[in-house]
């Protein structure tokens, strides 16, 4: 299934594709949950009624509706750095024998149709295209061997980065963190559409022009190795969305660097998932 979080003038809700347009859950039935978190924290009990809801015709065409992104303020982002090896290549680094780990605010996070801010005090922005895992009911301790039953579902995503405010301190979140930095959607696909998300395509497009084109073979430590390591020192909720790595391809690798700017489109797509279309705008006063 594909599951949405989508606005029109009736507010904001969740919903459900179904072929070329949503089902609002709310009508399908009014006990389910009015948000994500609270669809992916019930899930065990509302699964079969948003599985029916799948199945009937749809309350709106996808056109006619706005795509938010589906978890709006995850309560935890967390990405992962230098997990692709022809991305550890250009980064003039060695292969991590630990996971590196960020996160990036919440308040980051913008739909998967609208623009990126092309912030004031820099012109250092860079893109990464991100398979993103969104946890399920989640714990504590998870082992590898249980970590695929933690996830809920997929998207794709982008780990827009401001390069000098990334390497401005130490610590990366700040560069990370700029508000409309992590767009991700366009909906969650959950994990038995999906199947193995190890055998994923991820490409990125500036101006239709491919800069990022890998598989999520590719991944140094791969998703359920991501979960429980995590897990090991945080407690993982419905919602939370980790960022699981970009490819080689950066802007900034290149030579000179091809940082976005003002009116560039970045395209993000992953095989069984779909695409987000992001456009960079100055930001506002």
């Amino acid at each position: 299934m594909k599951l949405v979080t989508f606005s029109d003038a009736r507010g904001q809700r969740v919903g459900v594709i179904s072929g070329e347009g949503v089902v609002d859950l709310s009508r399908a039935d009014s006990d389910l949950p009015r948000d994500m978190i609270g669809l992916i924290a019930e899930w065990p009990r509302v699964r079969a009624v948003v599985e029916r809801a799948a199945s009937r015709a749809a309350d709106a065409p996808l056109k006619s509706v706005k795509l938010r992104a589906p978890v709006p303020r995850p309560r935890k982002i967390m990405a992962i750095g230098l997990n692709y090896a022809d991305h550890v290549a250009e980064s003039g680094m060695k292969t991590p024998e630990q996971q590196i780990w960020f996160s990036k605010m919440p308040s980051a996070v913008t739909g998967p149709y609208d623009p990126i801010q092309l912030p004031k005090v820099s012109t250092a922005l860079d893109y990464e295209v991100e398979l993103v895992a969104v946890v399920g009911q989640g714990g504590r301790h998870i082992g590898k061997a249980n970590a695929e039953d933690a996830v809920f579902g997929y998207c794709a995503g982008n780990d827009v980065t401001v390069r000098d405010w990334q390497f401005k301190t130490p610590q990366w979140v700040l560069g990370k963190s700029f508000d409309t930095h992590a767009p991700f959607g366009p909906w969650i696909v959950t994990t038995d559409e999906i199947g193995d998300p190890h055998t994923l395509g991820v490409r990125c497009f500036v101006n239709g022009e491919k800069r990022q084109d890998s598989n999520t073979k590719h991944l140094v430590f791969n998703v359920f190795d991501q979960i429980e390591e995590l897990s090991k020192a945080m407690t993982l909720e419905p919602g939370d969305a980790i960022f699981t790595g970009t490819p080689g391809g950066v802007g900034a690798a290149m030579k000179p660097p091809a940082w976005l700017k003002a009116g560039d489109e970045v395209r993000c797509e992953i095989d069984r998932i779909g695409e987000i279309v992001n456009v960079v705008a100055p930001e506002g006063n």
